[in-house]
């Protein structure tokens, strides 16, 4: 009786640990990004203009992103995450995301990122960069940080 008393005690304890396990992987990491303007030079602030914000959630190495922004002098053409050396310092586009081609909207996305993007991601070198008619090479920018 006390062996069967212990098994129990055991086998429940180890279910409420896969629970919580699993409730956690479920949950995922989540990052944010607030989305700004980053002038090169003078000569860009006639052309960019707005503001935004976006959340992700890691699950895994299934990163899903949703956000919104505003106030862009011209419409949007595409909006990517960019991977950088190191935070703050830009870098070349991995991934295409989807945004409205317009002015103020929302930006969206589901990828599947490989094993060194989660590594990235998770050292705050991933960015979402916004184009847009009159900005084509960056509008908006905003690191995703934890």
């Amino acid at each position: 009786m006390v062996k069967r008393h212990r098994y129990l005690a055991a086998s429940v304890g180890t279910a409420i640990l896969l629970a919580a396990c699993l409730a956690t992987a479920q949950k995922g990491d989540s990052f944010k990004a607030r989305l700004s303007t980053v002038p090169v030079d003078a000569t860009m602030l006639p052309t960019v203009a707005g503001a935004g914000s976006l959340k992700a959630v890691l699950a895994g190495n299934k990163l899903t992103i949703s956000g919104s922004f505003e106030g862009l002098r011209s419409p949007a053409i595409r909006a990517s995450i960019h991977v950088g050396p190191q935070k703050g310092i830009r870098g070349p586009a991995v991934h295409d995301l989807t945004v409205t081609k317009a002015t103020t909207g929302s930006i969206t996305g589901s990828l599947d990122l490989t094993p060194s993007e989660v590594d990235d991601l998770r050292n705050g070198r991933f960015y979402v960069q916004i184009d847009s008619e009159r900005a084509p090479d960056g509008n908006l920018w905003g690191w995703l940080l934890r």
